[in-house]
């Protein structure tokens, strides 16, 4: 089977924004996306069709900490792979759990060998090696698999960022290496992301870039951002890394963002984008329309009969009313957690469409502009 494609369609005149598509074995994918979160094998409170019908969702994500600890691979490769696990038949991408491990803080212990750490679960202890990382990536059978890295928190200092981002690279390496001792089990081809670090320091920065680039991997993800910056450290690392990273190959900025920091994102030259922020906070009361950010749990929405958003096409946001979800919110009603999911999740695929939309016609950046002013209104 062929290795993933990517093809330009057309770039911005007055930013970095562009258009494409990437070809996986498992179907294409417009670009820019937002790829929604499935850590577990499942986007939290909504089920693959509607993923397909109503959100319009053209690739989603696993965690592989997560799936190694439960189902485990044993399960995964009784299924056939997570595709088949989980009835998902479109592209999927698994981070390599190196952010969760990063989050396990006080259970873990970094050496050159891996990572050793505790299962949130049961407390048992597990080492994460670059080669057992990719070994569990292969089981769980995603289109797109990141490397095994060291997720820098920020304000670590130079000389800690420095000799994790060397040792992030030759984790890179060894993870190559396993890769090209092994084949996929189910028949179609896998394709590694290699991840940038270099936290907040432009010469460490461009270096991993660099590095990165130099093994002409199919695609690139820009890693440790979105973990505690300002946002203008966001954006101006992103530009950095963008500067730097192939202009022929997808680039994913990982864990990014609000609709805001999407189109800002894109903007720079960033293809791809992903976060647990439009269910999470759907979940939570706070909804992200064309018209604003919306929190339901506000008494101004108790007899508020018009539908949750009008501004686009899903049927969900079309046919509720904010009274209603307001409501299921109030009442604790679990339907209250899949209305406002579905919500978010469509509102974000729509977003990165519109965008695609304005970069083909030309007029992305006038757009983008009077956009993030209205993403940004609090309602």
């Amino acid at each position: 089977m062929a290795s993933l494609k990517f093809e330009l369609h057309k770039e911005d005149n007055q930013s970095k924004a562009r258009a494409g598509k990437i070809t996986t074995d498992h179907g294409e994918i417009l670009t820019p996306i937002f790829m929604p979160v499935g850590t577990v094998g499942s986007v939290k409170a909504v089920n693959q069709q509607q993923l397909k019908n109503d959100i319009k969702a053209q690739i989603i994500l696993g965690n592989t900490y997560h799936l190694y600890l439960r189902p485990g691979t044993d399960v995964l490769e009784a299924a056939g792979g997570l595709h088949k696990f989980n009835g998902w038949d479109r592209p999927i991408l698994t981070d390599s759990g190196g952010y969760q491990v990063f989050s396990l803080a006080g259970t873990r212990k970094i050496k050159e060998e891996g990572v050793t750490f505790q299962s949130h679960i049961d407390g048992s202890r597990h080492l994460f090696s670059p080669e057992k990382v990719m070994d569990i990536e292969r089981s769980i059978g995603a289109d797109i698999i990141m490397a095994f890295d060291e997720c820098t928190p920020f304000g670590s200092d130079y000389n800690y960022t420095r000799k994790s981002m060397e040792m992030t690279h030759r984790w890179l390496d060894r993870c190559i290496k396993r890769l090209d001792e092994t084949d996929n089990m189910y028949g179609y081809t896998q394709n590694l992301f290699p991840i940038v670090q270099g936290s907040v320091f432009p010469d460490l920065r461009k270096a991993s870039c660099e590095y990165i680039a130099s093994k002409n991997a199919v695609g690139n993800a820009i890693g440790g951002l979105s973990v505690g910056e300002p946002e203008d450290k966001l954006y101006e690392f992103t530009g950095l890394c963008c500067e730097y990273l192939p202009q022929d190959k997808p680039r994913y900025l990982m864990g990014v963002g609000t609709p805001w920091n999407i189109l800002e994102g894109i903007a720079l030259g960033v293809d791809m984008f992903d976060c647990v922020m439009p269910t999470r906070n759907g979940r939570n009361g706070m909804l992200f329309t064309t018209e604003g950010v919306i929190n339901i749990k506000n008494k101004k929405w108790e007899k508020d009969f018009t539908p949750i958003d009008s501004g686009f096409e899903c049927e969900t946001s079309n046919y509720y009313t904010k009274a209603y979800l307001r409501h299921l919110v109030h009442s604790q009603e679990i339907l209250a957690l899949e209305l406002a999911s579905i919500h978010n999740l469509a509102f974000y695929l729509w977003l990165v469409g519109q965008a695609r939309e304005h970069i083909i016609a030309g007029d992305f950046t006038s757009w983008k502009n009077e956009m993030v002013v209205k993403l940004k209104t609090r309602l």
